[in-house]
């Protein structure tokens, strides 16, 4: 008989073609998807040479970027494991080899080692091989050659299990790693190598139905060894002398080739068996790095119908660890400080690293006037991320406000979005998270201390003696002044002169803050919704000796301290705008700082950690900043300033690209502002915007039926009651009236310059006529588009039309940049605008206000504020969200009323006054009926009855 000659070339080149054909198809559904390979070669060895030419010319032929890094011979280990390292660390790189052998002062195995096991397509690391090893584990890579003889003996029909098989040879990378994985596979295995004798070969071999040699010695195997009808593997690559070649020698392996193949039943030759096997499996292995690396940003979901509650979603689903989504996003080890495993803080260095990359694109999610029930602007901020990064394999981060536990233990609950549409783990995004709020209420109650310390103190004190306690005598004679209280100095123009040569009116104007109880703007906080808070009278412990004084509380979320977190651009601007904090009035009228009550030090000390961004992530993987929890009635409703740059940085691209490759890699930021257009929208343009320099790409107004027929005259909808008659049924003359309010905001929208894309969140009763009515609608107001989105029920493949029409959107092209930045304009002036004027161009033109009150008290704020030099900050108006006007029951698009504000305050460290429309209260109430009722802890420390 004559055994046939198992092919490894045509075998290889049928392979290649699959593997050509499997990325051509995976390119055209991911632009993004590019697998990559990259080769160190230490010094210039011609065979290492040879074989990373081979690999270069097959990566070149499937589409695998391969790079070869060619170093010098004389590298230090340490610099060559610093340059594994940054591969390392390369997120667009997929697999990395060190062509061996290496140099002798290098240690092979430390270096191979270091190579991280996702990327050791080779599968030489301890932790491949050692996974190998183990009885029910399997690595992440086979050595390729061990795994090239697999699928041989695969391709050939040769079965494993039960047969007698011999490998000839025991090293680390072929030998022993084959004969362990034809044991898993149920086979019978014995390892001969160069040392075992003549009889034990012969009696091995004799017996055996599959022979692999990897020795490395010519003609270890003759044909008088081996049992009829077997399988013979020659791994071997020798060299043995022969004068017809020009070189002088030939290629052989361990098998004498001629006598094995009359006895033989199939038998590879060398060259063109295993060899070209070896080379094709690194192809292999590099393909499943780059498909593990594009899959492992998607969890998938289990959908069910009817969707179940949000917590027994987010309990049903396995988070990532934080470190693996932090990988994915482009963030370093060093970069992130993790909570556990499903949340961590991120170093603000990350800007430093990523200065010069452009940033990605910046989309805006508002909404229509809502109802109580909620539209679910969230939930579209979350699957629309969700879409764009799990089933569009683009860059894609969901940027959101933390929530506050007033209302997670209230009506409303959290934050997090909603059915297959949410943050996880849902009990961490809502309790606590990672005590940032905790350290906002600690910031804010320590200055209410010390105002109310201080005015007690200059009360009873005499301006000699209040200077010996704030800058008492050093050993030497000088004076001790806290750290807190050289910015006044500064501010007073006491600097001119050593301390010791003031007089006694310098002395006096430094201690005497002289605050006019009246005017004190500052209120302790609490992070509950506790209305029996919202007036107290201080001070009535007889230590306090008659110091009393009416005030009451906020919640925390209203604290200026996080709005100025919220729009913070640096540690050093935190401590700058915390400084410029302004807490009461002297008599004299000058305003009185938390810099001159020597605070800001101090404020910034607390809230040092809470600066640095919050990562979690979505149902299905998706990033998600979690970051700053700004109350939207009364401050700007949007997360941070630096969550959004990082998203930003982490979602750009590096600068040199065509106007084509920026489009196929540039990555995508949602982020959301509370309330609708006209409250949240309106502050983050005019507020945020001004505090970042950024300006969006993209304005998404989510819709719901629901809402737009409370706006077409439906009857009054309330949280815990079944809806009426008119929600759940076709009613298209309710919603065509209804969708005015819709118009409106589109028209608010498009003032400031920026493309509106309409998301039409689909709820169960919706009709196809209800949402065709919406859309023509839309477009009539001049939306780009409206589109339905399913996310709540589908999760991200539920919002792939909308994702879709986000980046055709986002990616429009404009004659220049610059044409599109100078589109983008804010509705009024800060610097030749009065205070009146620019509250009345909000309430005019965003609300539809016929003429605006201005109460007393809030004149004589004007008044004062116009004064003190703030009248050049932007407005935030506070008002109800359940109208475009302050009047709650004011539904549809009111026009011509009058609009009353009542009271103007100042945050003059976030960068804004506030103006209080109405009675907008600052401190919530509870309900009869509460969320907290429903939430307890199981016997496994898990928190259940969350929304």
């Amino acid at each position: 008989m004559t055994a046939d000659i198992i092919d490894g070339k045509a075998i290889s080149a049928e392979l290649r073609v699959k593997i050509r054909d499997e990325i051509n198809e995976l390119k055209s559904l991911n632009k993004n998807f590019n697998p990559k390979l990259v080769i160190i070669q230490v010094g210039s060895r011609p065979d290492s040479s040879t074989y990373v030419r081979m690999k270069l010319k097959a990566c070149s032929e499937v589409g695998i970027d391969c790079i070869s890094e060619n170093v010098p011979e004389d590298i230090s280990q340490e610099e060559l494991l610093a340059k594994i390292e940054a591969l390392n660390n390369d997120d667009l790189v997929h697999g990395m080899l060190v062509q061996l052998p290496l140099p002798p002062h290098l240690n092979e195995s430390i270096i191979t080692n270091s190579v991280k096991q996702s990327k050791d397509i080779d599968g030489f690391s301890q932790l491949n091989l050692a996974s190998v090893f183990k009885k029910n584990d399997y690595p992440l890579y086979l050595p390729c050659t061990p795994k090239g003889i697999l699928y041989l003996l695969e391709h050939e029909k040769v079965g494993i299990s039960h047969k007698n098989i011999v490998v000839c040879g025991r090293s680390d990378i072929v030998g022993s790693p084959l004969a362990k994985l034809l044991e898993k596979k149920g086979a019978t295995v014995t390892i001969l190598h160069s040392k075992s004798t003549e009889e034990q070969k012969k009696f091995y071999i004799s017996n055996a139905d599959i022979v692999v040699s990897a020795v490395g010695q010519a003609n270890f195997i003759t044909g008088d060894f081996i049992k009829t009808g077997s399988t013979i593997i020659d791994v071997g690559t020798n060299f043995v002398p022969d004068a017809t070649k020009k070189s002088g020698q030939r290629m052989c392996g361990d098998v004498d080739f001629e006598s094995c193949l009359e006895k033989a039943g199939k038998i590879t030759p060398v060259p063109g068996g295993v060899g070209p096997m070896t080379v094709v499996m690194i192809l292999v292995n590099v393909l499943d790095s780059a498909k593990k690396a594009a899959d492992f940003k998607r969890l998938k979901l289990n959908l069910v119908k009817p969707v179940p509650s949000d917590f027994e979603i987010s309990r049903n689903q396995t988070p990532k660890h934080i470190v693996d989504v932090a990988k994915e996003s482009g963030i370093l080890d060093d970069e992130i400080e993790p909570f556990g495993s499903y949340k961590a803080k991120v170093k603000l260095s990350l800007l430093d690293r990523l200065h010069a990359r452009k940033n990605g694109k910046y989309i805006l999610v508002t909404g229509i006037t809502p109802t109580p029930l909620g539209e679910g602007k969230s939930t579209t901020t979350v699957g629309l991320a969700q879409a764009l990064g799990a089933s569009l394999n683009k860059t894609a981060f969901a940027n959101v406000r933390q929530p506050s536990m007033g209302p997670t233990f209230g009506i409303k609950g959290g934050a997090a979005g909603g059915g297959f549409s949410q943050v996880i783990p849902m009990d961490e995004f809502n309790m606590h998270l990672t005590g940032d709020i905790h350290a906002i209420g600690a910031a804010n109650n320590l200055l209410a201390a010390a105002l109310d310390t201080r005015m007690f103190h200059e009360k009873t004190q005499a301006d000699k003696a209040l200077f010996r306690r704030l800058c008492p005598l050093n050993k030497d004679g000088s004076r001790n002044i806290p750290k807190g209280l050289i910015p006044r100095i500064a501010k007073l123009g006491l600097d001119k002169k050593p301390i010791e040569e003031w007089t006694d009116e310098e002395i006096g104007k430094y201690v005497r803050l002289d605050i006019n109880p009246e005017t004190i703007t500052w209120k302790r906080v609490v992070d509950v919704n506790d209305r029996f808070l919202r007036g107290i009278t201080i001070g009535q412990a007889a230590t306090e000796k008659g110091f009393t004084r009416e005030t009451g509380f906020d919640i925390t979320v209203a604290s200026e301290c996080m709005a100025i977190l919220a729009l913070s651009n640096s540690l050093v601007d935190l401590r700058d705008r915390l400084g410029k904090m302004v807490v009461a009035s002297s008599h004299a009228g000058e305003p009185v700082t938390c810099e001159d009550l020597g605070c800001a030090g101090a404020l910034t000390a607390l809230l040092k950690d809470a600066i640095k961004p919050n990562i979690m992530q979505t149902l299905e993987g998706t990033p998600v900043f979690v970051h700053a929890g700004p109350f939207a009635n009364i401050s700007i409703g949007a997360s941070s300033v630096l969550a959004d740059k990082m998203a930003l940085k982490l979602a750009g691209v590096d600068p040199g690209l065509t106007p084509e490759e920026e489009e196929e890699k540039v990555g995508y930021v949602v982020t959301e502002a509370g309330f609708d257009f006209t409250m949240g929208g309106e502050r983050f343009l005019n507020i945020k915007c001004r505090s970042s320099g950024l300006k969006p790409d993209v304005i998404i107004i989510v819709a719901t039926v629901r809402a737009l027929k409370v706006h077409g005259g439906g009857s009054e909808v309330k949280s815990g009651q079944d809806l009426p008659i008119e929600y759940t049924t076709e009613n298209l003359p309710m919603l065509s009236k209804g969708c005015a309010n819709l118009a409106k905001h589109i028209e608010n929208a498009k003032q400031y310059g920026v493309d509106v894309i309409v998301a039409i969140n689909k709820m169960s009763a919706d009709t196809a006529a209800e949402h065709e009515i919406i859309r023509a609608e839309s477009l009539k107001a001049g939306a780009i588009d409206a589109i339905i989105s399913n996310h709540w029920e589908e999760g991200g493949a539920g919002a792939v039309d909308l994702a879709k029409g986000v980046v055709a959107c986002a990616n429009k092209e404009y004659p220049s940049q610059k044409e599109r930045e100078e589109q983008f304009k804010f509705l009024y002036d800060l610097e030749n605008s009065s205070i009146a004027d620019k509250i009345t161009a909000i309430a005019k033109k965003m609300y539809g206000a016929g003429e605006v009150e201005f109460l007393p008290q809030a004149q004589e704020k004007i008044k004062e504020y116009t004064s003190q030099g703030f009248d050049n900050l932007p407005i935030c108006i506070a008002k109800t969200q359940y109208s475009l006007s302050h009047d709650a029951k004011l539904k549809g698009v009111p026009t011509g009323f009058k609009f009353p504000i009542r009271d103007i305050k100042a945050s003059v460290g976030a960068g804004y006054l506030y103006a209080l429309a109405a009675e907008i209260q600052t401190i919530p109430g509870l309900a009869t009926r509460c969320g907290f009722m429903n939430v307890e802890v199981n016997e496994d420390g898990e928190i259940d009855g969350l929304f």
